[in-house]
């Protein structure tokens, strides 16, 4: 179980500025993501993944969902590393049709994912997804991002191997 305060139910500027951008699907070519302008509340979170687990104790605490695609599978914040701020932690995506995996290391590397055409399906799925920079993401990454600019790519590969055992995690939520 985590420890987190109320504090951490509200969206972060960069979040926010996120949801307020327009993402082209581009039938398929572009970047299949819905932003919220909330995070879930705690009671969403958990039923979503207890239904999507079908494990009926698992609860979302380790969660902030931020997002959708179109099939309904949901974006996140996962508090991966104890202690630290919310900016700080992984992002996620967590597919309704099993797709599963870290989009990237922190906040700040998820804003240059986006700026580089990738959503968090896409992230997951990035071998089948050819990236298509996006300048109104790219002027949001520029204004919050607190890394550097990477490709995708790179900020994708690095998150894997920081949290390699993620979606074992998920595994172990599922039965």
């Amino acid at each position: 179980m985590n420890e987190m305060t109320g504090e951490d139910r509200c969206l972060p500027p960069a979040l926010a500025d996120v949801a307020r951008a327009e993402f082209d699907y581009a039938d398929g070519d572009g970047i299949d993501f819905d932003p919220y302008d909330v995070f879930y509340s705690a009671e969403e979170t958990t039923g979503w993944l207890r239904q999507w687990t079908g494990n009926p104790d698992v609860d979302g605490d380790a969660y902030r969902v931020f997002g959708q695609n179109g099939a309904g599978g949901l974006a996140a914040v996962w508090y991966g590393r104890p202690g630290r701020p919310l900016t700080e932690q992984p992002v996620v995506f967590m597919g309704s049709e099993d797709e599963c995996g870290v989009v990237a290391g922190n906040l700040s590397d998820f804003l240059w994912v986006l700026a580089d055409g990738t959503g968090p399906l896409e992230s997951v799925l990035y071998e089948e997804h050819e990236a298509r920079p996006n300048l109104e993401l790219t002027e949001l990454a520029e204004r919050h991002a607190t890394t550097p600019r990477r490709p995708a790519r790179d900020i994708i590969t690095e998150a894997r191997a920081e949290f390699p055992t993620f979606t074992d995690g998920i595994d172990e939520l599922c039965r």
